[in-house]
This record gives structure tokens, C-alpha cells and sequence, in this order.
């Protein structure tokens, strides 16, 4: 096993977690290892498309899917906080990871470093599962302090 590390947090009844993409320092099959040790239900993929395929990991999808876990891919540009994508997805994508939060399972997001936007989706899911805006935050940074990456992204995640 490699040092990829998904940070961990209780939310709406379930675990939430963030992690950096699988295969980005080049050992792809290790880390999704990781990623299904966790046994998320669902994973929310933030990276781009051409970040995926600079790592390997357009595979991902297909590999979830045949273990039977959920896939989203909300792209968004690194260090920003809005794309088309997004704003198309979001509401479909957060009502089934809530559902899947509510049941009692995971559900795993991830961007190019675990920081940032897979830090602004985790922090939106804890917002609509009913968590004030800066207790969430706080508490996200508490597993993993690099989340949530700019000012836009908390505005994103906290201004429902």
C-alpha cells in the first residue's frame, strides 16, 4: 500500500472522506486499492478530465462501476469554484450523495491534491446535511487542513 490518505469525517449520518486523485504520483492501482478499502458508495471525481488522463485515471468510472460504487464527475479547474458542469450536476449529485450519507455510508471525494474542490464539495454535502457554514468548515480542517483552498470555493460551498 502507498501513503495515499483519505482524511475521514462524520456527516448526515454517514462518512464522508477526501483524498487526493487515484494514480497521481503514478501508482493508480494502489490507490484505488485504497479507495475500495474504504468502501465508498459513491465517489465525486472534481478533477478535469485532461488531470485524469495526465494520471491515469480515466479508468476510474469502469473500475467503480464494476465494483458497483456510484460515480459523479463535477469537473471543475483547479482553484476555482464554478464550471458548467457543476452547476449542471451538483443538485442531483448531492442528493444522492445525502441519500447515501443518510443510509450510513460513504461516500469519497476527490480533485488533483484532496484539497480544494473535493474540500468545497465535502463542506457543501456537510452544509445541506444541516451543519452551520464555519462549525463545518472548522471541522473539516480538522481532518484535513488544506481543505477548501480559496475564498470562492467557502462561498461555493457555505452560500447555499
Amino acid at each position: 500500500m502507498t501513503g495515499f490518505i483519505i482524511a475521514e469525517l462524520a456527516a448526515g449520518g454517514g462518512r464522508l472522506g477526501l483524498c487526493p486523485m487515484p494514480g497521481r504520483d503514478g501508482r493508480y492501482a494502489d490507490d484505488l486499492a485504497a479507495i475500495l478499502d474504504w468502501r465508498p458508495s459513491l465517489v465525486l471525481t472534481m478533477a478535469t478530465g485532461p488531470e485524469l488522463a495526465a494520471h491515469g485515471a480515466l479508468g476510474l468510472s469502469g473500475d467503480l462501476a464494476a465494483r458497483g460504487i456510484g460515480w459523479r464527475h463535477l469537473p471543475v479547474a483547479d482553484f476555482a469554484a464554478d464550471s458548467a458542469a457543476l452547476r449542471e450536476g451538483w443538485a442531483g449529485a448531492a442528493t444522492e450523495a445525502l441519500r447515501h450519507l443518510s443510509a450510513g455510508r460513504g461516500v469519497l471525494a476527490h480533485c488533483m491534491g484532496g484539497c480544494g474542490r473535493s474540500g468545497m464539495a465535502v463542506l457543501r454535502l456537510m452544509v445541506e446535511a444541516g451543519e452551520a457554514p464555519d462549525a463545518a468548515l472548522a471541522r473539516l480542517k480538522s481532518v484535513r487542513p488544506c481543505a477548501v483552498e480559496t475564498e470562492a470555493q467557502r462561498r461555493w460551498a457555505a452560500d447555499r
